[in-house]
């Protein structure tokens, strides 16, 4: 299987620009989730911090979820929801969300503000049409997926299986070396 992205943060562009901001968020994100899924196991998969509570397993499936808004955004198409992921391999899931984030950061990629204006979000509801704004994207999925990563992180160090110490969020790249 091809190793997926993320291992590091790519190079940022040559300039700013509104897509190129975004694709870097999107990047960041990317970074965060491949260090917080990469060597999780069974154990960890399973780990919920309270009876209530979503598991890990759960948190990924949700956070695949939103990486598919976040893709399908800035192509147009509309979100009517994904439906049961709980079959889908934790591997393959990974892979997904991490090429879903991939894709829609090359997408976002040289935008300029009048692009990123008409990158609506739309929803199809009941047979309803729903748009709203791309700021809605950035407050809502982007950052809820970026939330959610976090909570596998904790979660992973609850359960005995903390991230690489290796991983530099600001650099956005992982020494190695460091376990």
């Amino acid at each position: 299987m091809e190793e997926p992205p993320y291992k590091q943060i790519p190079d940022y562009p040559d300039r700013y620009s509104p897509g190129n901001v975004i694709s870097r968020l999107i990047d960041g994100l990317g970074y965060r989730y491949y260090w917080a899924t990469e060597g999780l196991s069974a154990g960890d998969l399973l780990f919920k911090p309270s009876e209530d509570a979503r598991s890990t397993r759960e948190t990924l499936e949700h956070i695949c979820s939103l990486s598919e808004l976040i893709l399908n955004t800035p192509q147009g198409i509309p979100n009517i929801g994904r439906g049961d992921l709980s079959t889908m391999s934790f591997e393959v899931l990974r892979s997904q969300t991490l090429a879903n984030l991939q894709q829609a950061s090359s997408l976002m990629a040289g935008r300029d503000a009048d692009e990123v204006a008409n990158c609506a979000v739309v929803f199809l509801r009941a047979g309803k049409k729903i748009e709203w704004p791309y700021w809605n994207l950035i407050n809502g999925p982007l950052s809820d997926a970026i939330y959610h990563t976090g909570q596998v992180v904790s979660f992973r160090r609850s359960s005995g299986n903390p991230i690489h110490s290796g991983v530099r969020v600001f650099l956005g790249k992982t020494v190695e070396g460091k376990s």
